[in-house]
């Protein structure tokens, strides 16, 4: 768990006695929320008596905890954020063909917990479900988790964590104590990444918006970025569409910054825009938010992106 959100599970430490039975842990991309999710699962889940030392890293439960086998823990993610292993063809077997693993979670993943949560603690404890991300469930899915929550099952603790909790149907959010995590103080994210080891920290700290994993990241494909912004060019790998429409929206902020007389705040290194471009800039922005919500469809990535190119304000 990262240092800046220790004060939050330090306050669900001093109330472990009327602990919800659903947390939602929200905020921006990048500030360490599964992290704290995790932490949160593992101390509740810790064997020890005194809750001041959990979790305790020795006993049974964190020991499972750590190797990833807690029966009590069952999480509930999309395929394609899965840590389980691919298992290898057998010998002589032609290889199956794979399917794209899916970006949402599915109806039968959520009504899979109500067996889950409905038996006795393997250990006598709590049963934790972990969703994540929680707004990436389909329709059914979200109507099948409210059902657990309006009805959940005695020691059953539900922690959900989101980015964008906006997304959530308002009875799922209505059931679940928020957990707002912060955007950390930019000299304590700035102290982090330098221990990280990543270069230019303030350069893609501010193009992460001030969150401090969301940086590391970007400092780790620094080169692909610093190509993608200082020249945007039409693209035919689907997984980089949406970095693309990200480059873009930052880059139409930078300039509707500057045209406004502010500083730049994602520092894409564009020049200044004139105050007659503003709000053209602002509307460009816009369309592209919009545009990165849809590249996770299967659209054509040259064409896409030759459109989004072509929409800039000139």
């Amino acid at each position: 768990m990262h240092p800046w959100n220790q004060p939050l599970l330090e306050s669900l430490r001093r109330r472990i006695e009327r602990l919800p039975h659903a947390l939602l842990v929200h905020g921006a991309p990048g500030t360490g929320k599964l992290a704290l999710a995790e932490h949160i699962a593992r101390f509740l889940l810790c064997e020890a008596t005194d809750p001041a030392t959990r979790p305790c890293g020795s006993c049974d439960g964190c020991r499972w905890f750590a190797a990833g086998s807690h029966p009590d823990l069952r999480r509930v993610e999309p395929e394609a954020l899965a840590r389980e292993p691919v298992m290898e063809a057998e010998e002589g077997e032609a290889p199956a063909r794979k399917a794209k693993p899916s970006t949402e979670i599915k109806v039968e993943q959520v009504r899979d917990l109500a067996g889950f949560l409905n038996l006795r603690s393997h250990r006598g404890k709590l049963r934790v479900a972990l969703v994540h991300p929680a707004e990436d469930m389909n329709p059914n899915a979200a109507n099948a988790l409210l059902k657990g929550l309006e009805e959940p099952p005695a020691g059953a603790v539900f922690v959900l964590v989101s980015h964008r909790p906006a997304r959530l149907l308002p009875t799922i959010r209505s059931r679940c104590v928020a957990l707002p995590v912060p955007i950390p103080p930019r000299e304590e994210a700035l102290g982090w990444l330098s221990a990280q080891g990543a270069r230019d920290p303030g350069r893609w700290l501010a193009y992460a918006g001030g969150a401090p994993r969301l940086a590391l990241e970007y400092a780790g494909r620094a080169d692909a970025l610093d190509r993608l912004l200082k020249d945007p060019a039409p693209i035919v790998d689907r997984d980089e569409l949406e970095a693309l429409a990200e480059a873009l929206q930052k880059i139409a902020l930078d300039r509707a910054f500057t045209a406004f007389g502010l500083a730049p705040k994602y520092q894409t290194g564009h020049a200044s825009a004139g105050p007659s471009e503003a709000y053209a800039w602002l509307s460009f922005a816009r369309q592209m938010g919009q545009h990165r919500l849809l590249t996770r469809h299967p659209l054509n990535p040259k064409l896409f992106s030759a459109e989004m190119l072509a929409a800039m304000p000139r």
